[in-house]
């Protein structure tokens, strides 16, 4: 499991990427650098599959890994068919103009 972390001193920002087994990589960064790096790391919100800070290890432990399932793909939706009967679409509304200054 990968550890991301923001390290912030009184005069510069670092983020530290910690591995099981690796020495600890720990390197200046800018608040977008580090987002970025977050962004890729997948570390900004929970995902499926993806162990992170916002997953529950203690729910993860106790409960047995899901076997994959293949997913299909979506049913397309169906629109219905425009008929004689049923009313015309609303006319396009006009353009305001901008107040004067």
């Amino acid at each position: 499991m990968i550890v991301i972390r923001r390290m912030v001193d009184r005069h510069q920002s670092f983020t530290g990427i910690f591995l099981p087994g690796e020495p600890a990589r720990i390197f200046p960064t800018t608040d977008y650098e580090h987002g970025r790096i977050l962004q890729i790391y997948k570390q900004d919100r929970p995902h499926e599959g993806i162990i992170n800070d916002f997953t529950d290890l203690d729910a993860f432990a106790s409960s047995p890994a899901p076997a994959p399932t293949p997913k299909s793909a979506p049913a397309p939706a169906r629109v219905p068919a425009p008929s004689a009967a049923s009313p015309a679409a609303p006319a396009p509304r006009k353009k305001r103009k901008p107040a004067a200054a």
